[in-house]
């Protein structure tokens, strides 16, 4: 587990930095990594899915419980780097992936296993968007653990009636429950951001009805979230019918932020009626 000269060291041997188009920060503080591992919940028999291993301090901390890990990284220039870390980690229970998390086929990807842990320090740019496309796309991944920006884990995380609920806080909740297990501090990374990181812990879910399609519901919370502080009546009138608030025991007056994902899936299954 590298601490930050170790980092320093690493990348000035390979001839590389961190690059701020994809949103590097390596986590370089042996405590952390062992805290993130613990939080995690691996251990041997399990697989994992790591999203952006980097320089492979986490990495090497997963492989070290005895899981199986498959760590997917965009950034092919870190490849010689990372099996250096990890030529001195029991490598045989990891295996490298050069990819992106938003195109890659997940199904293939993780194929042989259908119960997969993600864990992952992303990219503070696209971490909403790969956590929806693992959600959408991987139904063998059951959990995870993933750091995030503080302010980005607010919104994963929350519920009806905030200013943080929006539309990544509902699209998560149709998949998983969600919430904020840890915050982690700008000191711990190399380079050091200028936010507070936080965990999120994600546990698959059932969606709140199978009688509703996941493209019907989005539909609905990304017209009425577009314009967030008008009522649904106006921002949904031409989608849904005022016989189909009635039904599905919505009041037309609300905004966005007032139902939870169990009403907005009532919304849509009232419309389609």
């Amino acid at each position: 587990m590298l601490g930050a000269r170790a980092i320093d060291e690493l990348l000035e041997r390979h001839g590389l930095g961190a690059r701020r188009s994809l949103g590097q920060n390596f986590v370089a503080d042996p405590q952390m990594i062992g805290r993130i591992v613990t939080l995690a919940r691996v251990g041997v028999g399990d697989h994992v899915i790591e999203v952006g291993p980097g320089l492979g301090s986490l990495t090497a901390g997963l492989a070290a419980t005895g899981a199986e890990v498959v760590a997917l990284e965009k950034d092919g220039s870190l490849l010689p780097a990372l099996a250096e870390v990890l030529g001195t980690s029991p490598s045989e229970r990891v295996r490298v992936v050069e990819g992106d998390a938003l195109t890659v086929d997940w199904s293939r990807l993780l194929a042989g296993h259908d119960d997969w842990v993600l864990v992952a320090n992303l990219p503070y740019n696209v971490a909403v968007p790969i956590v929806l496309t693992v959600l959408a796309t991987a139904p063998m991944v059951r959990r995870g653990l993933v750091m995030v920006q503080r302010e980005v884990a607010e919104r994963l995380v929350a519920g009806p009636g905030g200013r943080t609920v929006g539309i990544p806080s509902i699209k998560v909740a149709w998949y998983a429950s969600a919430r904020l297990v840890a915050t982690v501090p700008p000191e711990v990374f190399v380079p050091r951001p200028r936010v507070t990181s936080a965990l999120v812990e994600l546990e698959r879910r059932p969606p709140p009805r199978d009688d509703v399609a996941a493209r019907d519901v989005f539909e609905l919370v990304d017209r009425a979230y577009r314009q967030r502080r008008k009522m649904l009546r106006s921002t949904l009138g031409d989608r849904v019918a005022a016989a189909a608030f009635e039904r599905a025991g919505v009041d037309p007056t609300a905004r966005p932020e007032e139902l939870d994902v169990a009403r907005w899936a009532a919304l849509a299954g009232a419309a389609a009626e």
